[in-house]
């Protein structure tokens, strides 16, 4: 068999300007949101991502009339003949926010039948805290291991408290998309407070949710019969501005990163400073001015926002194999997350592993291999990776960075990296 890879020839420093794409992980939330509406809803600011592409096909099997228009970033959907037929299709398997379908469809019909979800493996992320959500408002939940389904009931949802042990984004957003259309009024406690969390609040609201106190550990929500169409633009995405700030920092001369909110990156930008990277926000941008070849290690430890993002924790480690020093890595959210170490010790890193951690000592020059991407975040790195080691690296299972990543080869190509795409036999 054959399959796609991507090849860097590393080694050449980049300038210009880059724009950042609508936020994936507001993006996989809001197309199952827009299920509640009684009429059309139109998105604007959408990412060319293969995870878009999977949604699409699920809204379609609901028969939901799609439009995408890709050169605009605009997608309209029509739900007003939707079906509420079982998802157990593969293109449940292929993003792990499929599950997002469960809250909105309980919410709008009261009873979903939908497959285990799939997406990047982490280590285990059991979605007990939605189930439980779920079951406060008045669903009965049944699992058949032998397919892998879950089919959700209720005669009706009744508004309650429920207090979630762990502010999970995933759970947050899920409840409150049954909530929205529950009898009375449901108060989230120990809420998650993502900025996606707030883009999602911000459509449902435009669609007729009433919906307070989005951005704080407590979310109310009275419920409403109807919702309606509206008009909506994603915010841009913190994690690919984020891996671009990194990409700057470890390869770029003089790069700005535009199209951004520079307040949802505070936390990596603090540890960018920390490491001696030279940079200023002007509005919606930040210029970073590369480094000087004399970082310092730092600790990182992943927190939930407005905390270190664990999605840039695997993108900041390959930058931190050129510190002057050891620096330690910390998982607090997911804590298998450390695959990418093996792959970038292939390229010369010298990383150990421990409990829940990652201990990067540098200073060590990369050089190319043949590498893996083995979920989204770790093939951002291998790519910040190629772009610092000398020759050329070959990633493999691409169609990862693709899931979460809007046209990243022309984006760099743009400011001078020199990728390509071809087939190898593997």
């Amino acid at each position: 068999m054959s399959e796609e890879v991507i090849a860097i020839e590393g080694g050449h420093k980049l300038n210009g300007t880059v724009t950042i794409s609508g936020a994936k992980n507001a993006t996989v939330a809001l197309i199952p949101s827009i299920v509640l509406s009684d009429e059309p809803v139109e998105i604007y600011n959408v990412p060319e991502i293969s995870d878009v592409d999977a949604l699409t096909v699920l809204l379609e099997e609901l028969n939901c009339v799609v439009e995408r228009d890709i050169s605009v970033g605009e997608i309209g959907v029509d739900p007003r003949n939707m079906k509420n037929i079982p998802l157990v299709s593969d293109a449940v398997d292929k993003l792990r926010a499929s599950y997002y379908f469960m809250g909105a469809l309980l919410g709008k019909y009261k009873e979903v039948t939908i497959r285990m979800p799939g997406g990047c493996y982490l280590g285990p992320r059991p979605i007990d805290l939605h189930l439980k959500g779920f079951e406060a408002l008045g669903a009965d939940i049944n699992y058949d291991e032998e397919t892998g389904t879950y089919h959700l009931k209720a005669d009706e949802l009744i508004g309650t408290e429920i207090y979630l042990d762990f502010a999970s984004v995933g759970a947050t957003i899920n409840i409150m998309l049954a909530a929205v259309k529950a009898k009375g009024r449901t108060v989230i406690e120990n809420a998650a407070k993502e900025p996606e969390i707030i883009d999602v609040a911000n459509l449902l609201t435009k669609m007729g949710a009433r919906i307070r106190g989005v951005g704080t550990d407590t979310i109310t929500i009275d419920g409403v019969e109807h919702m309606h169409g509206a008009y909506h633009e994603i915010i841009p995405d913190r994690i690919e501005a984020g891996t671009f700030l990194i990409i700057a920092a470890a390869i770029g001369e003089k790069m700005v990163i535009q199209n951004i909110i520079p307040q949802h990156l505070d936390a990596l930008i603090s540890k960018l400073k920390e490491m001696g990277i030279k940079m200023e926000k002007i509005g919606d941008s930040i210029v970073v001015y590369g480094n000087d070849g004399n970082l310092k290690p730092v600790e990182v430890k992943t927190q939930i926002y407005p905390g270190f993002a664990t999605d840039l924790q695997q993108p900041l480690t390959t930058l931190l194999t050129q510190s002057n020093g050891q620096s330690k890595v910390s998982e607090t959210i997911y804590k298998e997350r450390f695959k990418h170490c093996a792959q970038l010790n292939k390229m010369g890193a010298d990383i150990e592993l421990g409990e829940a951690c990652a201990y990067i000592k540098g200073k060590t020059p990369l050089h190319g291999a043949r590498v893996m991407a083995t979920d989204l975040r770790c093939g951002a790195a291998l790519v910040v990776a190629g772009l610092m080691a000398e020759g050329k690296t070959e990633i493999t299972n691409v169609y990862h960075i693709d899931r979460g990543y809007d046209n990243i080869d022309h984006k760099l190509i743009t400011l001078g990296a020199h990728i390509t795409r071809y087939m190898i036999d593997d």
